[in-house]
């Protein structure tokens, strides 16, 4: 018999070990949610590699064939706490082998998990975001299958009673892709473990395993099967990271399997009501690789239906294999009844408080879809929009540098353009810059009341992200205030004039196009102080003999 409290309430376990009664007591921090106790390595075949542009255009025509695709998505978020779900072991990713174990993770005989309450709060707010009808009252389940990474023979994790559901998740498509609006809906969001990891040989010969991961507190957002393309199961995906980056529950790094996708894909004629057989696919490392393994996937499906072959499309696993751009059997797919679920007799129910709900609602940030709508709001494109909210990094880059007083278009045109060139070309993020939004925006001033020009302010953004400073002290110290003087530039103009009688000869003959390349000698000669409206005014005005 157990009773667990969790944040605030005593926890009693009692066990009996050969003739002797322990008992066992863990405080832990306050709570307003409490929980209670009532009664294998593959090889894919050597294949020439097909061509992904016609993969693209034949998953594209696909309506054309008279088939749609019909594509869910199983979205595993690691999550970024301290410890792991069910014991104190850290995780740390790269760390040495089964360095960050104990015996809990590791699957011992006699130890009992006790669940980390952050994983709760974590969950809580992902559902939320996810816009989730949210389970007051949740349970654990053993999901048993066998495998050489999972070491107690089942995981921990949520059958028919998630933390979460019926939701929906609302995004944009790039304007490369066609842009629109898209609302794509989750079945639920459950709470669970991760399993370790096989290391395996070069050679094939045998695998090793790294018991690291296992505990590790995973969340599992499983979608509805409303998308059709892969570009809108590659769009959702971005999304689920964005707003777990935006949320702070997990990195969403898909390099290090800290989000990880796993697509479902079947295809039937339009019209048809019943979905076809679906096939799911793994081993995605990005985003572009899960539009292209789709496509690819659904060009298969279709070939096989048009030549009456669709009797060969059977619920299987299959891995994407990025060098041929092709799937390839992995397994077949286990069904529910494989995993014979039951209750987790070891961990009590979790049950939240309406005021636990709240208080967690009400400390969400702004979330990515609220963010493109505000800047939508403000007149800026598309394309800026998605762009600017696309990184919560940025995002507060930006929304600081307006709150300074800056124009936001310019703001957008500045951070879009010039700073995140060289920010890529040094591979630096934005909070690595030492360029300060207050500084940003005095630098937009600056061109917009003449006292630097475009291209000044392009030497001084330079100075900024990789030395910091202010604009003023970049201005005085290398003397870099704008030439609007009428009489100094004039001078300039007449002196470059004269220096070129054949260019100017030529321009007053008709050849009108040297008027740039007069520009350019005067920018040079004021080492690009010049302001470059009064310039071409008063160039233009001497070229016309006035």
């Amino acid at each position: 018999m157990a009773l667990t409290l969790l944040r605030g309430i005593r926890t009693q376990a009692l066990f009996r070990a050969n003739a002797g009664l322990f008992c066992s007591t863990r405080l832990s921090p306050p709570a307003r949610f409490t929980t209670r106790v009532e009664g294998v390595q593959t090889t894919s075949p050597k294949t020439a590699p097909t061509s992904i542009q016609q993969a693209a255009k034949e998953a594209a025509e696909q309506k054309m064939q008279g088939f749609e695709a019909v594509i869910g998505i199983e979205t595993h978020v690691q999550l970024s706490t301290v410890t792991k779900a069910f014991c104190s072991c850290p995780y740390d990713y790269g760390s040495h082998p089964n360095s960050t174990v104990c015996p809990t993770c590791m699957g011992h005989p006699g130890t009992l998990p006790v669940l980390n309450a952050k994983v709760v709060e974590c969950a809580v707010k992902v559902a939320l975001a996810l816009n989730c009808q949210i389970s007051m009252t949740s349970k654990f389940d053993r999901k048993q299958y066998f495998y050489p990474d999972l070491p107690k023979g089942y995981q921990i994790s949520q059958f028919d009673i998630p933390i979460a559901e019926k939701g929906y998740i609302d995004l944009d498509l790039p304007v490369e892709f066609g842009g629109g609006h898209r609302r794509f809906g989750v079945t639920r969001v459950h709470m669970e473990e991760d399993a370790g990891k096989l290391l395996h040989s070069e050679s094939g010969n045998y695998s090793q395993v790294d018991l690291n991961r296992a505990g590790v507190p995973l969340l599992e957002i499983v979608s509805e099967p409303d998308m059709r393309t892969g570009i809108e199961a590659a769009e959702y995906g971005a999304e689920v990271q964005r707003l777990v980056r935006y949320l702070g529950v997990g990195n969403g790094n898909m390099q290090e399997g800290s989000l990880r996708c796993d697509v479902n894909v079947s295809v039937r004629p339009i019209g048809q009501s019943e979905f076809g057989t679906k096939v799911e696919i793994k081993n995605m490392n990005s985003f572009n690789e899960i539009s292209r393994a789709i496509d690819y996937e659904i060009s298969r499906q279709i070939h096989l239906h048009k030549e009456s072959q669709a009797d060969q499309i059977v619920q299987e696993t299959r891995l994407w294999d990025e060098a041929s751009q092709k799937t390839f059997t992995m397994r077949k797919k286990e069904g529910l009844a494989d995993y014979r679920y039951f209750p987790e007799p070891d961990l009590a129910e979790v049950v939240l408080t309406s005021e636990y709900v709240d208080e967690i609602r009400n400390s969400l940030p702004e979330l990515p879809e609220a963010k493109r709508r505000r800047y939508e709001n403000m007149g800026l494109s598309m394309q800026d929009v998605i762009f600017l909210a696309n990184d919560d990094n940025v995002a507060h880059f930006f929304d600081s540098t307006l709150e300074h007083g800056a124009d936001a278009k310019l703001a957008a045109n500045w951070i879009m353009g010039d700073m995140t060139a060289y920010l890529k070309d040094e591979k630096l993020s934005i909070h690595e810059s030492k360029l300060t939004p207050l500084e940003l925006s005095e630098m937009i001033a600056s061109i917009k009341n003449g006292t630097i020009s475009g291209k000044i302010a392009k030497e001084i953004l330079v100075e900024l992200i990789a030395k910091g400073g202010t604009v003023k002290s970049v201005i005085e110290e290398k003397d870099l205030i704008q030439i609007a003087d009428p009489g100094a530039i004039g001078a300039m103009v007449d002196k470059v004039l004269a220096d070129n009688p054949k260019q100017l000869e030529q321009y007053r003959a008709g050849k009108t196009k040297l008027q740039g390349y007069f520009a350019g000698q005067v920018m040079k000669a004021s080492k690009g102080k010049a302001s470059p409206v009064l310039l071409n005014k008063i160039l233009g005005e001497k070229l016309k003999g006035n």
